[in-house]
């Protein structure tokens, strides 16, 4: 399958390699459909690609490498919906933002993966963590 985007150009994608976001995304409800890819230049961040909107791409890292102690806590149905079992069985991504004074993680919205099924389903977390959780100009150096 080809997807055409603005960020990555023409992608060749194999079509079992497409999570499906059945719920869509928060503000992008109408795209189901994304492909993770790695970036080439830096190994902490990926991008997660609409398949279906070129213009579409958001930058994503797993929160643990920046926040080691981060937990996901969401009701039970919230991982049922992507056919997880045990939380722990699921990958967990948070999108990258940028603010007027530092680059920023969402960890109160993370997207929870089901990489065996190939699902995804972006959760509000019942704790109390920050939408702009605000790298540090260290961490932002070794990332």
């Amino acid at each position: 399958m080809r997807i055409d985007t603005t960020r990555f150009g023409g992608l060749e994608i194999v079509e079992d390699h497409l999570l499906s976001f059945p719920a869509g995304m928060l503000g992008l409800e109408d795209c189901k459909q994304w492909v993770l890819l790695a970036d080439t230049s830096n190994d902490a961040l990926g991008w997660l690609q609409s398949a279906e909107r070129p213009e579409i791409a958001m930058a994503v890292v797993s929160p643990r490498r920046f926040v080691s102690d981060y937990q996901v806590r969401v009701p039970r149905r919230e991982i049922e919906a992507i056919e997880i079992q045990d939380p722990s069985e699921s990958q967990v991504l948070v999108i990258v933002g940028k603010n007027e004074r530092s680059i920023t993680l969402n960890l109160k919205a993370p997207l929870l993966l089901n990489m065996e099924q190939q699902l995804g389903r972006q959760v509000i977390v019942t704790s109390d963590l920050p939408v702009q959780y605000e790298l540090s100009p260290a961490i932002r150096a070794a990332a």
